[in-house]
């Protein structure tokens, strides 16, 4: 309540200056005993509506304050405070700030998903927050995340959109403290490694859009189809296992294309595979069973059993799938042209992109459950799906070449509505990413 006058003036103009006086420290004296007599209730009332949670499966974290931050004595037990957040459900709100970086001062983004540079006229999709409705995602801090990962190895594994969301985490970090790169492999650099010094944070990039094992099909004469085989991990970033600290998993896309499945040499079925004289099974059972397959592979080479010796700790988070936003053909002009997000309710969570998120997030509640037995590894699924799917102005759309309309408009033109521009949407996974290391900061391993 503020003072007011007019008020004052109106109904104080008989009371003379001492009787003016005693009323007033009546009503401070007694809005003071109200104040102290209920301050528990109020205070309980601000607690609740900071970490009110809901019932999500997706993070779910049990925060203890570290002893510098503690006011217990060496006799108490601390005081352990459960706090969930629930990424998923929210909306994303106008934001003035906008991004930490541009298209001109990150040096490591994709040339496909530098839609500043490529000329894309419109910024409004650089000023959104995602805003969770429950709880509160805070902005991307590059020195908390170098001081929490401080002298380890951070690894993104599996397609374009675990290097689109690498690159993010690049150019974040990048504000602060620039990358050395210091390993590179493979067609396309799709193996590479950079070391931040100032905290001798390493952190890596490993192709792999099946995490299993995979061939994949040839341009020049040989198989068009993929062929996966669901029983074996792919070495070509497993054997680097014992050097990571924390592993980001994110696959989806690669799924769709045609492909045959194998458990060793048994032929288990294909996906869009007429001519092969194998059995159509889809993909969705397949897609779970490669990140079984993959979790799998984690625990047994990683995971210590209570009690016995520990072969390191490591931090595994599952990023789930995000939709594309294709409307019409693909090499059309306006195949990816929104410039806002959509709001709730204007869009629902259906059909393959529900499919693919509930497969992955089934398969991490599993292994959540086995991987109990262990002392050093922690599991989560970041689960953007919808938050993604909100997000049609996000994609590079024809910006994925430099100033397609440069000769006006085509009748053909190529556009990326998959992967997201940089600066972009995509900023939001890594701020996500951030506050579960945060939540994970404080409690035990076990």
């Amino acid at each position: 309540m503020g003072s007011s006058s007019p008020l004052k003036d109106h109904y104080f103009s008989s009371f003379n200056r001492s009787k003016l006086i005693t009323w007033s420290l009546y009503t401070l004296v007694s809005f003071a005993f109200i104040r102290f007599y209920f301050y528990p209730y109020f205070s309980l009332v601000s607690t609740q509506d900071q970490f009110l949670t809901t019932n999500s499966r997706v993070i779910s974290t049990t925060s203890t304050p570290s002893s510098s931050s503690s006011s217990s004595t060496s006799h108490e037990k601390p005081h352990v405070e459960s706090t969930t957040c629930d990424y998923t459900n929210g909306e994303w709100v106008q934001d003035k700030q906008g991004p930490m970086y541009n298209g001109t001062s990150c040096g490591t983004i994709k040339k496909g998903q530098n839609c500043m540079r490529h000329g894309r006229p419109d910024t409004g999709y650089l000023y959104w927050r995602w805003k969770p409705k429950d709880c509160q995602v805070p902005r991307f801090e590059p020195t908390i995340f170098l001081d929490m990962l401080k002298n380890k190895h951070v690894a993104f594994v599996g397609d374009s959109m675990a290097r689109n969301q690498l690159e993010s985490l690049l150019c974040m970090l990048s504000t602060f403290s620039a990358p050395n790169l210091v390993y590179r492999n493979g067609e396309d650099d799709k193996f590479r490694r950079w070391n931040f010094p100032s905290h001798n944070v390493t952190v890596s990039v490993y192709w792999s859009p099946f995490l299993v094992k995979g061939i994949e099909k040839s341009t020049n004469g040989g198989p068009d189809y993929n062929r996966l085989f669901l029983d074996s991990v792919d070495e070509r970033w497993a054997s680097d296992l014992g050097s990571i600290d924390m592993v980001v998993l994110s696959i989806g896309h690669w799924f769709l294309h045609p492909a045959a499945y194998f458990d060793g040499d048994k032929v288990l079925g294909c996906h869009v595979c007429s001519g092969m004289n194998y059995t159509e099974i889809g993909f969705y059972g397949v897609y779970a069973k490669a990140m079984e397959t993959t979790l799998k592979a984690i625990m047994k080479r990683r995971g210590s059993r209570v009690g016995s010796d520990s072969n390191g700790a490591i931090d595994v988070i599952v990023t789930t799938f995000t939709p594309a936003h294709f409307e019409g053909e693909w090499d059309k002009p306006g195949a990816c042209s929104k410039t806002k997000p959509y709001k709730e309710g204007e869009i629902e969570l259906i059909n393959m992109d529900a499919e693919m998120r509930k497969s992955e997030l089934d398969v991490v509640k599993v292994a959540k459950k086995k991987a109990k037995r262990f002392k050093n590894l922690r599991l989560e699924a970041v689960d953007v799906t919808k938050l993604a799917l909100m997000r049609p102005d996000g994609h590079p759309g024809p910006y994925m070449n430099p100033h397609p309309f440069a000769n006006g408009v085509g009748e053909r033109v190529q556009n990326d509505c998959v992967h997201w521009c940089l600066p972009g949407p995509i900023d939001t996974w890594n701020e996500i990413l951030l506050d579960v290391i945060k939540r994970w900061n404080g409690q035990s391993r076990h």
